[in-house]
């Protein structure tokens, strides 16, 4: 599956071009929409995006657990290492140590992400602000010939700004497109840094 990132001007077009990939064969789930305008979305009936696509919630909980893995482990090692106390510690001491800290990080992790907006995003929320839509297609690839037609005869006015191999991976690149929707069917595309 690939996600492919579309910026349309207005609602009307964002309407359109969801009933539009509706009928090329996209379901109903598979078409979320970043916008400040959530109202007007639901009076659409259009499907508003989630916290995990507009949110950097994934990413930092996995590296906040692993740092917090990680200085647990260290923590952990230097109280074996100096061995403060008068008796020794039983394993299951250690192992809490690590788990405390690893819940820690996780904990962490998940408030910083919670603060931050999605860094595959976060390139285009100056036109999002502008009141533009950017309509996230989650497009199997047997579907994608047919949303590329549909979208370059019937919506000129949206823009395919970028796709990714997986969405919902919070470590991949995403990769922003310059050129025609016959570029990028050819395999012939320009990302830009």
């Amino acid at each position: 599956m690939k996600c492919l990132y579309y910026l349309t001007p207005d609602l009307v077009s964002t309407h359109r071009v969801s009933d539009d990939l509706h009928e090329a064969g996209v379901g109903d789930g598979f078409v979320h929409i970043v916008s400040h305008d959530e109202a007007g979305l639901a009076r659409k009936h259009l499907h508003s995006s989630n916290y995990l696509e507009t949110l950097d919630i994934v990413r930092e909980v996995i590296i906040g657990t692993l740092l917090g893995f990680l200085g647990g482990m260290v923590i952990a090692l230097v109280i074996k290492l100096i061995d403060p106390f008068p008796m020794q510690l039983p394993f299951l001491a250690y192992l809490a140590i690590v788990v405390f800290y690893t819940m820690f990080g996780c904990w962490v992790g998940g408030l910083d992400g919670w603060a931050k907006r999605n860094r595959k995003i976060e390139r285009f929320m100056p036109d999002i602000e502008a009141g533009k839509y950017l309509v996230l297609v989650y497009a199997k690839q047997t579907q994608l010939e047919n949303v590329f037609d549909m979208m370059a005869s019937r919506h000129p006015e949206a823009k395919l700004v970028a796709s990714d191999s997986r969405f919902m991976n919070p470590f991949s690149t995403l990769e922003v497109i310059k050129g025609t929707h016959k570029a990028i069917r050819a395999g012939v595309v320009s990302p830009v840094t």
